[in-house]
């Protein structure tokens, strides 16, 4: 996604003063009928709450509903639907309280029954909801998505119509947790009624400063303001409209022509032609992000190819080959080049008190790292006369195939590796690295959810759908569970710091580069602030004559 003992302990004074002063909202526009334009890169997967795993989606839905915790145009959390809450000394009774007089989108009463009804409905195991298993100190959540315990067992009650109660088996920190779409109140009747087509516009009721207008397919998706959130009056923007821009190249062009007022993102270009022409309407800033390359460790060439202990140095040795022939500075001097930096581990930096892992040879020049890696090629069998051939599967976009070719590149020039490219639209890209039937190396990576390591590492500890790779390995998971049991919170970092660590020696995923967040914004845009997790809400931002 941070476990927490307490909100003192853990968010410290940062989130009391974000409690205490609500957020300066926008200044509103006077043009009743304006509209922001918006790239949001591929078309959204779903607009299932409960079911979104992707930045595209994640963008759409925070403004169409909000949780018992939202942030503010800073990335810092701030009551959303629950105007209070507190927590027990132990860390694991959280109890919010409702603002009085909630609406959905369709003017029905919104309660706390509601509330707990969409908890059960995302655990429940025929949703399938990618991001449950971050709940996992969610207490009977885990059973409650294999089928072993009722949805009525999961760990929220509601004592009273403006009560929330959330149970866990230690502590966490579950307000991080309750900003994530899978914990959005989703409309259940419209569910019944409608099933999957509940998304659909007309249909889909939510909760948020937006209501759903209209969806076109592979264009775009209008959300207008809704009169029935609780902060309507301080909403300046009455129309929103989100492109899907998958061509970044494209998108740049069409913010140039004054179509669009925000990029989702900014092609590879050199950085000083982009600042002389754009100025101050770019913006670079940090980003908790980490990109990197998936390896499917439950199929050839990088499975074992028998149970000896040989076979499986051997396609160790192939992973690790393949990690060390690339050039991550290459890479994020020449290909990426807007302040990416390159990456030796899974975790970014900047997570407080958290020391990042890193692959053992990170201290070595990219010439020892070559050398090692042809010597490792060829003890796992390969050689100019039995080359590896190997599929390297990407989404649709200008960046992930300027990178993958270069990734090719390096492959075949430091170790004669043949390698097929094939580029995806992003659902059947989705679908089928989450399904590890016929992806071989594929385009990865973990935009964090909140400022905690285990959010980067908790999908490869189970089969789960975000386990890409089918990572299965029993000391990896001890040190996990090592983590979350700790006492303290240097005692947890340094569990997670060895489990990244194990996860790094084995290979099953290949660090690239840290992300930095990169938009073009508009000047007439106002309120855009840069934060760590790049959210940027449209409740937040409104538009100068």
């Amino acid at each position: 996604m941070a476990r927490t003992t307490s909100v003192l302990q853990r968010y410290g004074s940062a989130l009391l003063l974000a409690l205490a002063a609500p957020a300066v909202p926008a200044q509103a526009t006077a043009d009743a009928t304006a509209q922001l334009e918006r790239g949001n890169g591929p078309e959204p997967s779903t607009l299932d709450a409960h079911r979104c795993q992707e930045v595209a989606c994640g963008n759409v839905l925070r403004d169409l509903y909000e949780g018992l915790v939202t942030e503010d145009a800073q990335g810092r959390l701030v009551p959303g639907i629950a105007e209070r809450w507190t927590v027990s000394a132990d860390g694991r009774t959280w109890t919010f309280v409702l603002r009085p007089g909630l609406r959905w989108s369709n003017g029905e009463a919104l309660d706390a029954a509601q509330v707990v009804a969409s908890f059960r409905r995302a655990f429940a195991p025929a949703t399938a909801a990618p991001f449950g298993e971050l709940f996992d100190a969610l207490d009977g959540a885990r059973a409650v998505q294999a089928g072993t315990l009722a949805p009525e067992r999961l760990g929220v009650g509601a004592p009273d119509p403006r009560t929330v109660v959330f149970r866990l088996t230690r502590s966490a920190s579950l307000p991080a947790l309750l900003t994530l779409p899978i914990a959005f109140p989703v409309y259940l009747p419209a569910v019944e009624r409608h099933g999957a087509q509940h998304t659909q516009p007309g249909r889909l009721v939510s909760n948020g400063a937006y209501r759903l207008a209209s969806w076109t397919p592979q264009a775009n998706l209008v959300v207008e303001k809704n009169p029935q959130f609780h902060d309507a009056a301080r909403v300046a923007l009455p129309r929103v409209r989100f492109h899907v821009t998958e061509d970044a190249a494209a998108e740049l062009q069409r913010f140039a022509a004054g179509d669009l007022d925000i990029t989702e993102v900014v092609p590879p270009q050199p950085l000083p032609a982009l600042r002389a022409r754009f100025g101050e309407q770019l913006r670079l800033s940090p980003y908790l992000g980490a990109f990197w390359l998936g390896l499917n460790t439950t199929q050839p060439p990088f499975r074992p190819a028998c149970a000896s202990a040989r076979c499986a140095e051997q396609a160790l040795a192939l992973r690790r080959a393949l990690t060390m022939a690339i050039d991550r500075d290459k890479l994020t001097r020449y290909v990426t080049g807007l302040g990416e930096t390159p990456a030796y581990g899974i975790v970014p930096p900047g997570i407080a008190g958290y020391a990042p892992a890193a692959m053992p040879w990170a201290s070595w020049t990219q010439a020892q790292r070559e050398a090692h890696a042809r010597a490792l090629y060829r003890h796992a069998g390969y050689s100019p006369e039995r080359p590896l051939v190997l599929e390297l599967r990407y989404n649709t976009s200008t960046p992930h195939r300027r990178l993958s070719l270069a990734v090719a590149a390096m492959w075949k020039q430091t170790l004669g590796v043949q390698v097929r490219l094939r580029n995806e639209e992003w659902k059947v890209f989705v679908q089928n690295r989450k399904q590890r039937a016929i992806t071989q190396a594929f385009r990865g990576g973990w935009i964090g959810d909140l400022p905690d390591a285990r959010n980067f590492l908790a999908a490869f500890a189970n089969d789960g759908p975000l386990n890409w790779m089918g990572y299965d390995d029993a000391g990896y998971r001890e040190r996990l569970a090592r983590a979350d049991a700790a006492a303290t919170e240097a005692a947890r970092n340094a569990w997670l710091r060895a489990a990244e660590q194990r996860l790094l020696n084995d290979n099953a995923a290949i660090p690239l580069y840290f992300y930095t967040s990169k938009h073009l914004v508009s000047r007439r845009v106002r309120g855009f602030q840069a934060n760590a997790l790049d959210r940027h809400a449209s409740r937040w931002l409104s538009l100068s004559p």
